[in-house]
C-alpha cells in the first residue's frame, strides 16, 4: 500500500502560537492557569496542557481573581474582556491575528454604517466571538445558500460580509455569490477572511484525491477546520474519507483493499499524532510513504510582550 501523506498538514502559526502562550503563563506564573474555553479544537493538546498545569473553563466566573486567565484562539465577544476587567481578572488574550483581523473588519464595517452578514457555524466558538464584536442585531448569521434568502436585513444597499476563518473554500464561495446576487451592492472583505493554513490543507487535499482510494484526517470532532477536510475529501471523489482523532481510530476494514491512502491533519493536530498514524501504516503494510507538497508556510506570529520574556 501506498500512503501519500499531504502538505502543508497539522499545526498552523496561529495554533503554535497560542500553545506557546498558555506554556509561557506556566512558566512566567505557575500553576495553575486558567484557560477560557480549549485553547484550540484537539483533545490530545488540551490533555497535554492539562497534565502541565492549566485548568480549562467555560465561564470566567470559574476563575479564581488571583490566577491568570488565557483566551482561547477562536476569539472572544467584547463582553468577556468587559468581564474580565470588572473582575480584575489578569488576561492574556490568544486569539488568532487572522481571526482578530476579521474582528477589526467587522468593526470598521460597523464604523461606516454598514449591518453585517458573517458566513460561519452557529455556536461555534470564533463565530460568537465575532459576533460578539457589535452589539445584538448588528451581525446577521448565515450558515448556507438557504439562509441568504431567508435573512432580513433593515437596508440591503448598506451591508458588508465577513467569514468564519475555518470554512471550506468552496462552500463560502457559494454562499458568497448567493449573498452578491440577492444583495447587488454588498461588500466584501478586502482580502478573504478564509485563513492561508485552511485554503492550503484544503488545497493539499484537493491535490492528492485523484491519487488515492481514501482519504484520513487527523483532527478532533469539534475542529471545524478538520471537518471541512474530510469534506473536501468526500468532494474531490474519495471514496471513503474519515476524521480521526488519533492511530486507534482507524478503521482498517474499511480501507483493506486499497492501493493508496491519503493523509492529512487539521490546523490544531500535533505531529506526534501524524507521525503515529504513519509508523503503524508501515508496520502492517510495509507502506511506502509518499509526501506531496503544495506550498510551504513559513508564517509566525508574535506572542504578546507580557509573558515574551
Amino acid at each position: 500500500m501506498k500512503l501519500l501523506v499531504a502538505a502543508p498538514r497539522g499545526f498552523c502559526a496561529g495554533v503554535d502560537r497560542a500553545i506557546e502562550i498558555v506554556e509561557k503563563c506556566l512558566q512566567k506564573y505557575g500553576k495553575p492557569v486558567y484557560v477560557r474555553h480549549a485553547i484550540v479544537h484537539n483533545k490530545y493538546v488540551v490533555e497535554s496542557l492539562e497534565k502541565k498545569g492549566a485548568v480549562f473553563v467555560n465561564e470566567l466566573s470559574e476563575c479564581p481573581k488571583d490566577r491568570p486567565v488565557v483566551f482561547s484562539a477562536h476569539g472572544v465577544a467584547k463582553s468577556v474582556f468587559y468581564e474580565a476587567e470588572d473582575r480584575n481578572l489578569q488576561y492574556v488574550d490568544a486569539t488568532c491575528p487572522l481571526v482578530t483581523k476579521v474582528h477589526i473588519e467587522a468593526n470598521r464595517y460597523h464604523k461606516l454604517g454598514y449591518q453585517i452578514i458573517m458566513i460561519g457555524h452557529k455556536n461555534h466558538p470564533e463565530t460568537t466571538g465575532t459576533m460578539g464584536q457589535l452589539p445584538d442585531g448588528e451581525v446577521l448569521l448565515v450558515e448556507n445558500v438557504k439562509d441568504v434568502g431567508i435573512i432580513k436585513p433593515r437596508n440591503e444597499e448598506k451591508l458588508a460580509y465577513i467569514t468564519q476563518t475555518t470554512l471550506s473554500v468552496d462552500d463560502t464561495s457559494e454562499i458568497a455569490n448567493a449573498l452578491l446576487s440577492r444583495f447587488p451592492s454588498i461588500v466584501a472583505p478586502h482580502k478573504e477572511d478564509i485563513c492561508y493554513a485552511t485554503t492550503n490543507r484544503q488545497n493539499a487535499v484537493k491535490k492528492i484525491s485523484p491519487l488515492i482510494d481514501g482519504l484520513l484526517v487527523v483532527g478532533s470532532t469539534n475542529s471545524s477546520n478538520s471537518k471541512r477536510l474530510v469534506e473536501v475529501g468526500k468532494k474531490a471523489g474519495c471514496r471513503y474519507s474519515q476524521l480521526i482523532d488519533n492511530v486507534y481510530d482507524i478503521d482498517w476494514r474499511s480501507i483493506s483493499g486499497s492501493k493508496s491512502i491519503g493523509l492529512t491533519a487539521g490546523a490544531s493536530a500535533p505531529d506526534i499524532l501524524i507521525n503515529q498514524v504513519i509508523e503503524e501504516f508501515k508496520k502492517r503494510y510495509k507502506a511506502t510513504i509518499e509526501f506531496i507538497e503544495i506550498t510551504k508556510e513559513d508564517i509566525h506570529f508574535k506572542i504578546p510582550n507580557s509573558i515574551r520574556n
